[in-house]
């Protein structure tokens, strides 16, 4: 099976469930994770992708164009539970108040 399959991508997105973000299935070959910044359709983003037999984790701030190369966090190897795990784990692990501010924020 494909990691970037349909089905893998619920399975990793399943596994990935963390309260302070949303998942979605960004496109047939990744998922996107959101969470709140505090400024209005400006979220704290990260996009999981297929990079060879992995996935590569790319971080975003508020206002980063997400389809242009981001700040690549980490890469996820195993199967789609485990690769969830991952996910999971980098994002309850990722300190975004050291990260930048968004735009307009003091």
């Amino acid at each position: 099976m494909s990691l970037s399959s349909r089905d893998s991508l619920h399975r990793i997105a399943d596994a990935a469930r963390s309260p302070d973000w949303t998942l979605a299935i960004d496109s047939p070959v990744a998922l996107r994770a959101t969470r709140d910044s505090g400024v209005a359709g400006l979220p704290w983003t990260v996009v999981v992708r297929p990079r060879g037999r992995a996935m590569s984790v790319s971080f975003y701030a508020p206002g980063d164009d997400s389809e242009l190369e981001g700040d690549v966090i980490g890469e996820l190897t195993g199967n789609p539970r485990e690769i969830g795990r991952q996910l999971r784990g980098i994002l309850e692990d990722l300190e975004l108040a050291e990260r930048r501010s968004p735009p307009g924020a003091p």
